[in-house]
């Protein structure tokens, strides 16, 4: 049995209950090196066979998977964040299924949620945002065209980008020719939930310049929109004059 985990985005304790229990019980335990906090390790035990996928090709890690298969063994595949969001899992659920190995999959929390909270944002604000695009720039792995983040940007919505960090300049050019405008506040969040997290707040015209006077170009999320604003408007759902399906509000007749 395969059991793909996501490790959260960092700190150790922000790994699920569900994936804390996996990860302990693994006979083996491939992790994405390159990314996930070694400190997780120390939940293994102490003959559990790891192995750092960074250093793997696909067709390595499928072998020792069927090695451990063959031996009665469970292997745990531990991502970064959410496995489903940039984590390379449905090419390995694929081999997986032609070789009629078991698997499942245990979600965990994503970058985007801990940038947030170390911001202590909310991505959808009334009147501002209702929508958050979760996207990246095309780099070495392309995106399709009508994904690119020009044409993402014509939206207005609150963005997170991830895998972007070193194409900042691009990035800034690409955003300012959508609906946002220079002032339109930014940030760059440095390895959510880790030790040495960083958070710097800035505005989309002086994205690249902050990262480059922070030495930063790599693991990092870039946030864009207004949400990262002051001003906002009130909830409608907890106004003393809302009426819901739980409370009567002051509007009820």
């Amino acid at each position: 049995m395969v059991h793909f985990v996501g490790a959260g985005p960092g700190a150790p304790d922000l790994i699920t209950l569900r994936g804390a229990a996996l990860l302990e019980r693994a006979d083996q335990v491939i992790y994405a090196g390159s990314l996930v906090n070694p400190a997780l390790l120390t939940r293994c035990k102490a003959n559990c066979r790891i192995l750092n996928s960074a250093r793997m090709t696909l067709e390595e890690v499928i072998a020792a998977v069927e090695e451990a298969e063959a031996a009665g063994r469970v292997t745990v595949r531990l991502h970064t964040g959410d496995p489903s969001l940039y984590g390379a899992i449905r090419e390995q659920m694929a081999e997986l299924e032609r070789r009629a190995i078991p698997y499942d999959v245990t979600p965990g929390v994503s970058s985007f949620c801990a940038a947030a909270a170390s911001l202590n944002a909310e991505y959808t604000l009334p009147g501002l945002s209702q929508s958050l695009i979760i996207t990246r720039m095309a780099g070495r792995t392309p995106v399709p065209e009508r994904e690119s983040v020009e044409k993402l940007a014509r939206h207005g919505a609150s963005m997170a980008l991830f895998l972007s960090a070193g194409m900042l300049e691009e990035l800034q050019a690409a955003l300012l020719k959508g609906a946002y405008a220079e002032d339109t506040p930014a940030a760059i969040v440095y390895k959510a939930s880790w030790p040495e997290e960083k958070t710097l707040r800035c505005t989309l015209s002086t994205l690249a310049e902050t990262a480059r006077a922070a030495g930063i170009n790599k693991t990092a999320l870039v946030l864009v929109g207004d949400f990262l604003s002051v001003d906002f408007a009130r909830s409608r759902l907890y106004a003393p004059d809302f009426t819901t399906g739980y409370r009567k509000g002051t509007d009820a007749t």
